[in-house]
């Protein structure tokens, strides 16, 4: 498992280009595991705060309630079409791995700008641990796909399609 800031610090320009990526629109799309086993998407918007990649949630949302009884996540960036000959297009990205839930309301407040608040029924709060990060996009001169793939303690990794 690695923090966003260990991405940034191991392949910059790869952080850099899967930041622009979710950036390109506010609503991502988060896969969590359900009670049942079975896989659940939601929208939800992430935060980089500090050195750490964050997902919040409305207090009690079944996202959340998943996050917290088993902590894998998948996400997926804001899907947008290419334009005209590629231009303009960020790519995709996809990164796994786990949350840590954090509740220590100073904390919170560190890493949303709020106050700190005892309120306890405000939003859960989740820290990104990543196991993988991946980002689809188009070579230059556009002839395929570049999918470009790191996990932690391993070399960034290019394959085409």
């Amino acid at each position: 498992m690695a923090s966003w800031a260990q991405l940034v610090a191991q392949e910059p320009a790869f952080a850099a280009t899967v930041k622009a990526a979710l950036d390109v629109g506010k609503h991502k799309t988060l896969a969590t595991v359900r009670r049942d086993g079975g896989p659940r998407i939601s929208g939800i918007e992430v935060m980089f705060a500090g050195d750490d990649l964050w997902l919040g949630s409305m207090w009690r949302a079944r996202k959340a309630l998943d996050l917290l009884r088993d902590p894998r996540f998948a996400l997926h960036s804001p899907t947008t079409e290419p334009g005209e000959g590629g231009v303009g297009w960020q790519g995709e990205a996809k990164l796994s791995g786990r949350v840590e839930a954090v509740t220590d309301p100073a904390r919170v407040a560190a890493v949303t700008g709020g106050e700190p608040s005892a309120d306890a029924e405000g939003m859960h709060l989740f820290r990104c641990d990543l196991d993988e990060v991946v980002h689809t996009g188009l070579s230059d001169p556009i002839a395929h796909l570049v999918i470009r793939l790191w996990r932690p303690g391993q070399e960034l990794r290019a394959f085409t399609r």
